[in-house]
């Protein structure tokens, strides 16, 4: 079995890895590692920030880690939440905070201009330094209410292109399929084979 370390304290995102890479890896996070700063996320894009995790990271673990940093784009909104998806409504916003923010912003808009895509971008890193980074998309609009109790973050507002449920809605094994982090770690999983 081959180990990676998540650069995350997200048990959600940890638990997608898990079971998108599958039993060959056991992936771990920072969850436990509580000495280590959090990555001030400086960056401008979501890549930039993926290294920024990675690197910093590697520098205190050995082997491989891998960071992720992902988030949602509403053309309507030119783009936001973008790069601050997971702080859309302040620093220590909640999920439901976030939602309850960007379908207000959405609210007098019109309902033509509601498409959206999830983007992911995840760098790998070893010994302070980047290795290769992945991305993923999956394009979709936003629903005018939350529906569904599966997922986190934006998933029970956001309806998939050519699906008539959101990701809230989906099974984790069919959002797994689909997703934007879900393309990007196959991209990643395929090189990591390679690597072993």
């Amino acid at each position: 079995m081959h180990q990676l370390l998540l650069a995350t304290r997200n048990p959600h995102k940890t638990r997608e890895f898990g079971e998108i890479l599958g039993d060959e890896f056991e992936v771990r996070d920072l969850a436990d590692a509580v000495e280590l700063p959090v990555v001030k996320e400086a960056g401008l894009t979501f890549e930039a920030n993926a290294i920024l995790k990675a690197v910093e990271a590697s520098k205190h673990f050995p082997g491989l880690v891998v960071a992720d940093d992902s988030g949602l784009e509403v053309d309507a909104l030119d783009g936001a939440p973008g790069i601050r998806s997971a702080r859309y409504a302040g620093e220590q916003a909640t999920d439901a905070a976030n939602v309850t923010k960007l379908l207000g912003e959405l609210a007098e808009s019109d309902p033509g201009l509601r498409s959206a895509r999830f983007r992911c971008s995840l760098a790998l890193a070893q010994g302070g330094k980047i290795l290769e980074t992945f991305a993923g998309v999956v394009e979709g609009t936003i629903v005018e209410a939350p529906r569904g109790q599966a997922g986190f973050g934006y998933d029970p507002v956001f309806q998939p292109l050519g699906f008539d449920q959101t990701f809230g809605e989906l099974s984790s094994a069919e959002k797994n399929r689909i997703s934007h982090r879900a393309r990007a770690i196959r991209l990643l999983r395929a090189a990591l084979l390679a690597r072993f």
